[in-house]
């Protein structure tokens, strides 16, 4: 994707990303990665282990779709919110309605260039939202690197999902949702350092 970047926008994003997370480690805001992901009964798992001897199958199986928007706070708080609908802008904005009102203190939130995220119904609610204290950053285009809640929907689906929990949309569905709801314990946790651009 870095070939599809532009260097002007991407050095200028960085440099506001820096500031931000200043701001962040002197207490002013508070930071926060959004994203939305979606789980289906068709998995994503690399690798395996079996006994000799032994066949494990998974069927690939089309059909219903967990969709998660997921709010990581810098310093790993994470907030969910969840539907099995079609993921849209009007989801989006029922989350981050209630997301706004619980908020203490002036936070920014930190989202890709996505078509759903960059609605019309969307851009309006930004005025609304930063009279509540909450403010969005467009992350540089095509720079999934940069949105640290792509960490976390990577090692749910590579690593922390195994093969029994694609049994049925009921085991995958409550694997997602437990896994959601312990991260941060010692079995669901990820140690991000300080991102590259402040070291």
């Amino acid at each position: 994707m870095k070939s599809k970047q532009d260097p002007v926008e991407y050095a200028q994003k960085v440099e506001r990303m820096k500031l931000l997370w200043q701001l962040y480690k002197a207490g002013y805001i508070d930071l926060v990665f959004g994203d939305e992901a979606g789980f289906q009964l068709v998995p994503c798992i690399p690798y395996g282990w079996q006994p000799i001897g032994e066949r494990i199958s998974i069927v690939p199986r089309k059909g219903k779709t967990l969709s998660i928007f997921g709010l990581l706070h810098a310093d790993n708080r994470l907030q969910c919110y969840s539907t099995e609908k079609t993921t849209d802008a009007d989801f989006i904005i029922q989350c981050l309605d209630d997301f706004a009102s619980k908020i203490e203190c002036p936070t920014v939130l930190i989202l890709d260039n996505a078509p759903i995220h960059k609605a019309h119904k969307m851009m309006a609610k930004r005025r609304e939202w930063e009279q509540n204290n909450l403010f969005i950053f467009f992350l540089p285009k095509y720079s999934p690197h940069l949105n640290r809640i792509e960490t976390l929907w990577r090692k749910i689906k590579y690593e922390w999902l195994h093969h029994k929990h694609f049994r049925s949309w009921k085991t995958l569905t409550n694997a997602v949702k437990s896994i959601l709801a312990s991260f941060g314990s010692d079995l669901y946790n990820i140690n991000f350092s300080d991102p590259y651009y402040v070291i």
